[in-house]
């Protein structure tokens, strides 16, 4: 019996030691704007040497023009304490996913009340509660997909070497 417990304890103790890190890890960024707390939930795909952004023929991992779920894995969530406006336009406080279609020079962001969803795969244009547009600009590689997010309410999405930022008030 002891032989036994003693080779269950250094098999799951191997088991743990093998774990690997998740290759897309869960990341939150948040910040106080004016009075509202912000708080994003995402997980961190890497470039790995593929095609991020572009065109289904060049098969981007994210092509242009559909429906990303803004990270990997579930869908990216934010949630806000108060009502707020991004990029001039109202959103009422609450919990929602943050999803987004790329386009080359102009992002369009979506916040949809369906906050549980993995990927973007149940994704429902009707849950839209609001869309906003948002402009690409180059930024120096980013191997790991980053959101920040500044106490001035500026929200980034940097990954490889494409930037888009939208604005929180």
């Amino acid at each position: 019996m002891k032989k036994f417990l003693l080779l269950l304890t250094c098999l799951v103790s191997f088991s743990v030691l093998a774990q690997k890190a998740a290759p897309s890890p869960a990341a939150v960024a948040t910040a106080k704007v004016g009075n509202t707390e912000v708080m994003i939930k995402y997980a961190q795909p890497s470039v790995k040497g593929r095609l991020v952004f572009g065109t289904k023929e060049a098969k981007a991992l994210v092509p242009y023009g559909e429906v990303w779920r803004t990270g990997a894995n579930e869908a990216t969530t934010i949630e806000i304490s108060n009502d707020i406006t991004v990029q001039g336009k109202t959103l009422a406080k609450g919990v929602y996913s943050l999803l987004s279609i790329p386009g080359e020079t102009e992002w369009t962001i979506i916040f949809n009340k369906e906050a549980k969803m993995w990927g973007a795969y149940t994704y429902k244009e009707a849950n839209d509660v609001l869309r906003v547009k948002a402009r690409v600009s180059e930024h120096a590689h980013t191997e790991q997909f980053t959101i920040g997010i500044t106490a001035a309410g500026q929200v980034s999405l940097d990954w490889d070497k494409t930037s888009v930022s939208f604005y929180l008030k």
